[in-house]
């Protein structure tokens, strides 16, 4: 489908979605250093108290992880997109 079959909210809801692509790509790697800081921290504390409760903690991580592999996807699409958009142009 070219660019130029889309009507305007399908052409603003690309537009919005490829202005945003850095944000993801950001938001994305931010996740992920989160994420592994956490574990590595959880880890840590377990390693020095046992008693440690660590699956609340590894939930969090895991949580932290899927936002950071869904903004990823989101930085793809929005990619995609871009290279849709303008080829249609």
């Amino acid at each position: 489908m070219a660019a130029s079959s889309l009507n305007d909210t399908e052409r603003a809801f690309a537009a919005q979605a490829v202005r945003r692509k850095a944000i993801f790509r950001t938001l994305a790697i931010a996740g992920v250093v989160i994420g592994g800081a956490l574990a590595l921290y959880y880890g840590w504390e377990r390693a020095h108290d046992p008693s440690y409760p660590l699956a609340p903690h590894l939930v969090l991580v895991v949580l932290i992880l899927l936002n950071a592999r869904q903004n990823l996807r989101q930085h793809k699409y929005a990619a995609l997109l871009e290279k849709l958009t303008r080829a249609g142009n």
